[in-house]
């Protein structure tokens, strides 16, 4: 039992001379928490600037993706008016070259009553057979 009794007055010994230190580091690590209600402000203003800043930077993502995309959108609208000229160019050499009364010419004569104009007609035939 004197063992014990030694091993308890050890150990009893040992949490005396630890619990001052372990006091001393929460004390020293309290002092690095903010506890003001001033920081926590703080704290709270910063985060709040940075979401803007966050918020700000995806705007001008998002208004820069809108902005190529109009520009896409645009250039392929002059790509598709260019080749429409073209085409018409095409049209109008293929209706002063067909005979009109050859099995193509009076098919194309059927085909072009659907059309409002022969030349939108010629276009879509030409259009087709590409």
């Amino acid at each position: 039992m004197d063992s014990i009794d030694k091993l308890l007055a050890q150990l009893e010994t040992e949490y005396k001379e630890v619990q001052p230190q372990q006091q001393s580091k929460s004390a020293t690590a309290k002092s690095f928490i903010p506890s003001s209600p001033k920081s926590g402000y703080f704290m709270d203003n910063l985060l709040a600037e940075i979401k803007a800043d966050f918020a700000e930077e995806d705007a001008a993502i998002e208004l820069k993706k809108q902005q190529e995309l109009e520009q896409e959108r645009i250039r392929q609208e002059q790509l598709k008016a260019k080749q429409l000229e073209v085409l018409k160019v095409q049209a109008k050499e293929w209706l002063a070259k067909v005979d009109p009364l050859s099995s193509e010419g009076l098919w194309f004569e059927r085909f072009a009553e659907s059309y409002p104009s022969k030349l939108e007609a010629a276009i879509e035939y030409l259009r087709s057979n590409e």
